[in-house]
């Protein structure tokens, strides 16, 4: 089998991400990373697994379903190539709760502010 060539890093931000994978059970954590090996191997992702939200500049998610339920982690890009992870949690209802965007918009704030040194 041929070597995958990387065209994306994903990186995850403070501790946000590894706070939710002690939440979850091992099958979740082991599809999280099917889907992370799609986002840093293939050039187009498909909009199942990675898409922007509405109404929030530069705020992606990257969308999980394991046994029934489905996960979201909120991201954004950085340097074209770059995948930052924020929070992440499991979703129960149709729409995407305002609270989960509202701390997304909040960390991607603070990434950005930190890397430009503020």
């Amino acid at each position: 089998m041929a070597r995958r060539e990387y065209i994306r890093t994903i990186v995850a931000y403070k501790e946000y991400f590894k706070d939710f994978k002690r939440t979850v059970s091992q099958q979740v954590i082991d599809k999280f990373y099917e889907i992370f090996l799609y986002i840093m191997t293939m050039e187009v992702i498909p909009s199942i697994y990675f898409r922007s939200v509405e109404g929030v500049k530069g705020l992606f998610e990257i969308r999980v379903e394991e046994g029934g339920n489905i996960y979201r982690v909120f991201c954004c890009l950085d340097e074209g190539n770059l995948v930052i992870l924020f929070n992440a949690f499991q979703k129960k209802s149709q729409k995407t709760p305002q609270s989960e965007i509202d701390k997304a918009k909040r960390i991607m704030k603070a990434y950005f502010q930190e890397k430009k040194g503020l």
